[in-house]
């Protein structure tokens, strides 16, 4: 699985990966144009919306509307180490929504494929040729 990533100009940097052309910048006080998101902002979205998808599997396969369905994700800041430290997600689910099933929509949003690499990350192998 190969990516083509490539600086395009300004603080943009955009990646071609499975057909799209994912696109980033950096915000106007940064030095960028506020184009596109930054990539650390593009990295947690990812996560919220791996959860998300897994959410809407779910209510798909047991024909569960989720119009009233959405996520809302908060980051805990540590000042010391200046990194995020805890992500949640809480999964507001509308009064409509089966009590028998909110464990396990929970349980589902926890398979959310970005969230299992965070916890068991890949190595990493930087270098030039």
């Amino acid at each position: 699985m190969n990516m083509k990533i490539y600086l395009p100009g300004g603080k943009k940097v955009y990646a071609d990966y499975l057909g799209f052309t994912h696109e980033t910048d950096q915000p106007v006080k940064a030095g960028g144009e506020g184009t596109a998101p930054a990539p650390f902002n593009l990295f947690l979205a990812s996560i919220g919306t791996c959860a998300g998808i897994y959410v809407l599997g779910f209510c798909r396969q047991r024909g569960i509307d989720t119009k009233d369905i959405e996520l809302i994700q908060s980051m805990e800041f540590d000042p010391v180490k200046m990194m995020i430290s805890k992500i949640n997600i809480e999964i507001k689910l509308p009064e409509s929504f089966p009590e028998k099933y909110k464990n396990a929509v929970i349980q589902s949003a926890n398979l959310c494929a970005v969230k299992k690499h965070l916890e068991n990350p890949p190595r990493f192998n930087v270098f030039a040729s």
